[in-house]
């Protein structure tokens, strides 16, 4: 047991040293693909586009053509039903094939994410969970007190997923900071 608690020490030194000292090899593992589209329309619905690259890395991993179990589609996950509602709100034609399209997906991603962001006053830990579990859901939380977005209280999340996909994100996020903030 000794010998394990040595690695793992051994082995996040290791980590934080390459992280320090070569941060090309963290760019390898957390790229940041369809970067003018994302600061485009991150730009147009006012949101930190290195937290947009973040969703899209937990998300799909910059995949275009990922697809959940669930029918969620392309690099944001969309799901066809939630895409639906967006184009209607946008005044745009809905098209179920054009969500594995990177500029289609991430401008309905983004106007997704400001959407969600006003609803629950600019916090984002709000916003991921509303994104991953559903905004009705996230609105039953704090209205039966049982979450309120606070950083510390993640842990109260009732849906694993969704408390998993916060953390994760809010991880990513700090690590696209470090590598591509200014």
């Amino acid at each position: 047991m000794q010998f394990l608690k040595r690695t793992v020490v051994f082995l996040a030194i290791i980590v934080v040293v390459l992280y320090f000292s070569m941060p090309f090899v963290f760019k390898l593992w957390f790229p940041y693909y369809h970067k003018e589209i994302i600061g485009f329309y991150s730009k147009q619905y006012q949101l930190d586009p290195l937290f947009v690259a973040a969703i899209i890395r937990v998300e799909s991993n910059f995949n275009t053509n990922a697809e959940s179990a669930r029918g969620a589609k392309g690099l944001m996950q969309l799901m066809p039903e939630t895409a639906r509602w967006i184009t209607q709100q946008i005044k745009i034609s809905f098209e179920e094939e054009r969500l594995f399209e990177p500029e289609y997906n991430i401008q309905l991603g983004c106007w997704y994410l400001a959407n969600l962001r006003q609803e629950f006053n600019y916090n984002n830990n709000l916003v991921l969970a509303a994104y991953n579990g559903g905004r009705g859901n996230v609105n039953k939380w704090i209205v039966m007190g049982i979450w309120q977005g606070e950083e510390e209280g993640i842990e109260k999340i009732p849906f694993r997923e969704t408390r998993e996909f916060v953390k994760r994100v809010n991880l990513t996020y700090q690590i696209y900071q470090n590598l591509y903030g200014e």
